[in-house]
């Protein structure tokens, strides 16, 4: 196998971890892009064996690939913290409208005052006090991660509108029905920890063994880094424990749909 075919192989293996599923944006940061990590690693490897030095172009592919893994893994993360806080502040909107329309705010002025505590609400607070469509507003919010409970929430404006009765009950009601969701979320996320944590573990357990294999006196990673055989097991492993970190990430993902 000479030079370039490895790197293509390699190149080929790092761009299909990378075209597996990410975190999924929001709808208004979405955007058509969503292979360019990928497109990149193999710019970069094209670029480099053309120029006749497959090497350097192995080890920028991994330095590249390794690097976009990493961060869309942080950054899945980061996106499950948003969501998270978005599930929470939902219920605490509903307390926070009923609350001001018990002490006998209009509902404009409720949500206007709960904008000032969430600004995420706040083209809500806009419409309403605009004389727009709120439900309309809460249902484009909801499309964020984390906030599809605002639809909910959407539905009991729309309907207390329409039929004249009271918003604080019918915002009271939806509050204890996403308490409830919330805590069977919580007890399902408990349950996939430890799935989460031992794909996690498996992960890191290749960084353990090349230390120990070093401490011992061997020379991993002269193999890994120093002979074709080496650099293809190298960029292989990286691939495949990347696609298993993603899919037990999507597959905790699909769970926390369906609960």
């Amino acid at each position: 196998m000479t030079g370039s075919v490895l790197v293509a192989v390699a190149g080929t293996a790092l761009a299909a971890a990378l075209l597996l599923p990410g975190p999924a944006p929001s709808p208004r940061a979405r955007t058509a892009g969503g292979s360019r990590p990928a497109l990149l690693v193999l710019a970069v490897v094209g670029a480099v064996v053309v120029a006749g030095q497959p090497r350097v172009a192995l080890l920028g592919c991994v330095a590249v690939g390794a690097g976009i893994g990493a961060l869309r893994l942080v950054r899945r993360r980061a996106d499950g913290r948003r969501a998270d806080a978005h599930r929470a502040r939902a219920v605490e909107l509903c307390d926070a409208l009923r609350a001001e329309l018990a002490a006998g705010q209009t509902a404009e002025q409720a949500l206007d005052r709960a904008a000032e505590e969430w600004p995420f609400v706040a083209p809500a607070a806009r419409a309403a006090a605009s004389g727009g469509d709120v439900p309309v507003a809460l249902r484009e919010l909801a499309t964020e991660p984390g906030a599809a409970s605002l639809r909910i929430v959407a539905a009991a404006w729309q309907v207390a509108h329409r039929t004249g009765h009271g918003l604080a009950d019918a915002l009271g009601r939806v509050a204890d029905d996403l308490r409830a969701a919330e805590q069977t979320r919580r007890i399902v996320t408990g349950e996939l920890a430890s799935a989460r944590a031992t794909a996690r573990l498996l992960a890191v357990l290749p960084v353990l063994a090349l230390a120990m294999g070093s401490g011992a006196g061997g020379s991993p990673w002269s193999f890994l880094l120093g002979t074709p055989a080496g650099l293809a097991c190298l960029v292989a492993g990286l691939a495949l424990g990347y696609a298993g970190l993603a899919w037990v990430e999507a597959l905790a993902r699909d769970v926390d749909r369906v609960d």
